[in-house]
């Protein structure tokens, strides 16, 4: 009889698990953790800080890795607009992140603003520029300007604000080198390709080959803001939720503080 009683329930089991397959549903494996990687779409100026937030927080979640695609702001908000794979998008301003949002790009409530930061004019240490201030910029005496490109990189946006507000854009069109990212614009100026350039003082911070000549008025360009938010299309919207409550979070905040970030 219990031999009966023993192969029923047996038989029973097999039959109960043949029908949760049947029914797509995978049996669970106690204690398993998957292995997320989470693709991070992040302004260039954020790079130095995220290289570090990187190594904190993957060791507080073992299960999860962060790549980072870094560029202008703007060209990051195009890619994503034509499918490119990201879960969460790092803006220098929110121009670029308002885009995303007005096409329903981003995954509802996500939105945060997580720094700010400030506009310098630096030249090479080795090759000083005899400059104390935006105002003392004189075209004639300058060759070669390097700024952001104005319509796809927010830094070349708020230094063009700068240069109209200090009536210096038409006359120095001639000498501007336009660069697709802040990072490039410190590599100009770095090489003594440029004799100035404008860069966040975040990126100033890093450099050991410039200096910093002269800090932009907050009045005359639109404030600096970086706003993140999880990509609508993101597979993994809760890791990439995790990663954004960390960035704004105590730690977040003591690594971007760090590298000049406000």
């Amino acid at each position: 009889m219990m031999k009966k009683v023993s192969c029923f329930l047996v038989l029973l089991c097999l039959l109960l698990i043949s029908v949760g397959c049947s029914n797509g549903q995978q049996p669970i494996v106690s204690g398993s953790d998957d292995e997320v990687e989470l693709t991070i779409s992040a302004a260039a100026s954020l790079t130095d800080a995220l290289n570090e937030l990187k190594t904190s927080f993957e060791s507080e979640h073992s299960t999860i890795t962060l790549s980072f695609n870094p560029g202008g702001s703007g060209k990051l908000a195009q890619q994503i607009e034509q499918g490119a794979p990201s879960d969460v998008f790092l803006s220098a301003s929110k121009i670029d992140m308002d885009k995303l949002q007005e096409g329903n790009l981003l995954l509802e409530d996500t939105r945060i603003d997580f720094a700010t930061n400030e506009l310098v004019l630096i030249t090479n240490k080795e090759k000083p520029f005899n400059l104390s201030s935006f105002e003392d910029i004189d075209s004639a005496t300058i060759d070669h300007f390097a700024i952001g490109e104005s319509e796809s990189v927010p830094v070349g946006r708020y230094s063009k604000e700068v240069l109209e507000t200090l009536k210096l854009w038409e006359p120095l069109q001639s000498k501007l080198v336009l660069s697709s990212d802040v990072r490039q614009v410190l590599t100009h100026v770095e090489m003594g390709n440029a004799d100035i350039g404008v860069v966040y003082a975040s990126d100033a911070l890093i450099s050991d080959k410039v200096k910093v000549v002269a800090t932009a008025k907050p009045e005359w360009h639109d404030q600096i803001v970086y706003p993140g938010a999880v990509i609508a299309d993101s597979k993994h919207p809760e890791e990439a939720k995790a990663f954004l409550a960390f960035l704004a979070g105590e730690q977040g905040k003591e690594i971007l503080k760090k590298y000049g970030f406000k």
